[in-house]
């Protein structure tokens, strides 16, 4: 969603070769259903318009198509994406790269769960971000409790909200053997996330373009792993 716009996407980066490798591992461990919640491709830093209207740019286009013939051909991709468009024309590049390419998909379609739902006041968390110093700041300041709650909803209750409805996706039925649900949506997310549950500490590694978190059952546990390699068994708590 926002991160430090020193960050140079001139450089020649394999963006999304991690996440890919994380899940062609896992379908190597005969595990036939996973869930990837990933950020967007690389994407524009307009500073005139509202930030999650910043498209992708062409070499973000590029990283995405990318993505798609680097997956697995044997496993059937079903996309889903945060509404903004740069999350929704990442999702339809990588399914219709993964088509054009002899696999099995079905198209993309925008789930607001995957968007910034947990900030209940966009405005303000700009400005708490800003104030901050930057997202990993801003993320622990929320993590702490330290954000006023009219601005963010409880970092517990998103996070739980948002596992919930990528669990939902491993729980649904399908008829395909191998089946990889896409689910597109900010570094925010990836991030929290990642945090929230323990794989790693939030300023640890950036969630750069196409970063990943894995959800998987392994041996009847429910699995999130992160493609630098922290890993963890998830309890979804009863509301």
């Amino acid at each position: 969603m926002t991160e430090d716009k020193a960050q140079d996407q001139s450089k020649d980066r394999r963006y999304g070769i991690a996440s890919v490798e994380l899940v062609k591992r896992l379908f190597d461990r005969d595990i036939n259903r996973v869930v990837l919640l990933m950020r967007h491709s690389a994407r524009e830093y307009d500073p005139d318009i509202n930030d999650l209207l910043n498209p992708l740019t062409d070499e973000g286009r590029d990283y995405s198509r990318e993505f798609g013939r680097q997956l697995p051909k044997d496993v059937f991709v079903k996309g889903y994406a945060s509404p903004p468009e740069r999350c929704v024309e990442t999702g339809e590049l990588v399914v219709g790269t993964h088509l054009a390419e002899s696999g099995l998909a079905q198209g993309v379609r925008p789930v607001e769960g995957l968007g910034v739902f947990y900030a209940i006041d966009q405005i303000k968390m700009w400005k708490g971000m800003k104030a901050s110093g930057g997202l990993s700041a801003y993320l622990s300041q929320w993590l702490g409790n330290k954000v006023p709650e009219d601005a963010m909803l409880s970092p517990s209750y998103a996070a739980t909200t948002i596992l919930r409805l990528l669990k939902g996706k491993l729980d649904a039925k399908s008829e395909h053997e191998k089946q990889l649900d896409l689910c597109v949506s900010h570094d925010m997310t990836v991030l929290f996330i990642r945090h929230f549950f323990g794989l790693e500490p939030v300023d640890a590694q950036p969630v750069e373009y196409l970063d990943g978190l894995a959800l998987y059952f392994d041996k009847d546990e429910l699995t999130l792993e992160s493609q630098h390699g922290g890993r963890a068994q998830i309890n979804l708590p009863r509301y």
